[in-house]
């Protein structure tokens, strides 16, 4: 097991739980001020929330909408030093439901200009350890670049339009350069050379196209970019064995929060973390939330079951969306060993 940058994975992510109140929220124990905080109801079908630091409280976009960025004055109303609160919008704080939010550090402000690509950022905010940034800024209809700051490459790009309804849009390494998949959609890959240019990202810069989805002139747009930081983070592929025992998927750490989407078949996205599972047995039932769609949390039974290992997963199932015969891609955080001393250790 490779050494880790990341000594504590719940200082740059976690995953936070919390009852709404119908009424001004102040949601703590997430550990940092989170920089990307992204919610959804789980005992109740309602849209996803994403709200962050670059855009600013209260601008809401949503995982499973195309609409455009919303100021919602009763959404998520600030970002705190232990987490955030929630005013008394049904979607983000409905007395007495059940919601999850998933958050993530990235450079504890909303950043600035990144001028390393053809097209200045309107702001990026940063994080060179756990290696995540967001990014905002105007299209120009052409072929470009634009800085991320991660100083390497980005191994997963989440795009979403702001100005204009559109789907969204997501660049995973084991898919290229060429190939999208839709965050808010059932769709499999689809080859678009538009989108991305036909060319991989750099350890500075993405690339955009002449498409509407990512670079149209005037457009306005914000980017979620993550990439592999051992001990910490993988976006990796897998392939399933359509079996009530599937494949081992090594991440090189526990897995604390995994998204995956089969991509060579139609089908849900789904999300997973450690808070929202129940044991049974050997292994711990499965709870899941969909990004694509609004409905409540996936019942504790018809997902089968998984194993958190100390260096990856395994899914007890051979549900088509995490295990059938096709192939997958995911994006997962969690924690390697430590030693006493703070540093990852290797394994014995």
């Amino acid at each position: 097991m490779a050494y880790s940058t990341v000594n504590k994975h719940t200082d740059f992510f976690n995953t936070k739980l919390y009852t709404g109140t119908g009424s001004s929220n102040a949601i703590s124990g997430v550990g940092f001020k989170p920089d990307l905080v992204w919610t959804k109801a789980r005992s109740e079908a309602r849209g996803h929330n994403l709200n962050d630091i670059v855009r600013g409280p209260s601008k809401w976009i949503g995982s499973n909408d195309t609409a455009t960025e919303q100021t919602v004055a009763q959404g998520l109303t600030s970002f705190d030093s232990d987490g955030f609160t929630v005013g008394t919008g049904n979607d983000i704080n409905k007395n007495t439901i059940t919601f999850a939010s998933w958050n993530w550090l990235a450079g504890g402000n909303q950043g600035s200009s990144n001028t390393d690509g053809s097209i200045n950022t309107t702001y990026t905010s940063v994080n060179t350890t756990a290696k995540f940034s967001i990014s905002t800024w105007t299209g120009t209809g052409s072929n470009a670049t634009v800085g991320h700051g991660l100083g390497v490459a980005p191994k997963m790009i989440i795009f979403k339009r702001l100005d204009s309804a559109d789907d969204w849009t997501v660049y995973h390494v084991r898919l290229g350069e060429t190939t999208k998949i839709d965050l808010n959609g059932t769709a499999t890959s689809s080859t678009v050379s538009s989108v991305f240019n036909d060319t991989a990202p750099t350890s500075s810069v993405f690339s955009v196209g002449t498409n509407g989805r990512t670079n149209a002139s005037g457009g306005n747009y914000v980017a979620y970019c993550f990439t592999d930081v051992a001990g910490y983070s993988k976006c990796g592929k897998y392939t399933g064995n359509n079996s009530s025992s599937g494949p081992f998927i090594y991440t090189g750490f526990k897995p604390s929060f995994i998204m995956i989407k089969r991509y060579d078949a139609t089908g849900d996205w789904r999300i997973y973390d450690t808070k929202r599972f129940s044991a049974g047995g050997p292994n711990n039932k499965l709870h899941y939330l969909r990004p694509n769609n609004a409905t409540t949390e996936g019942s504790t039974d018809s997902g089968g079951n998984w194993d958190m290992l100390s260096n990856g997963f395994r899914f007890y199932t051979s549900e088509s969306e995490i295990n059938g015969g096709g192939d997958y891609i995911y994006y997962a955080v969690g924690q390697t060993v430590v030693g006493s001393n703070n540093v990852a250790a290797t394994a014995r």
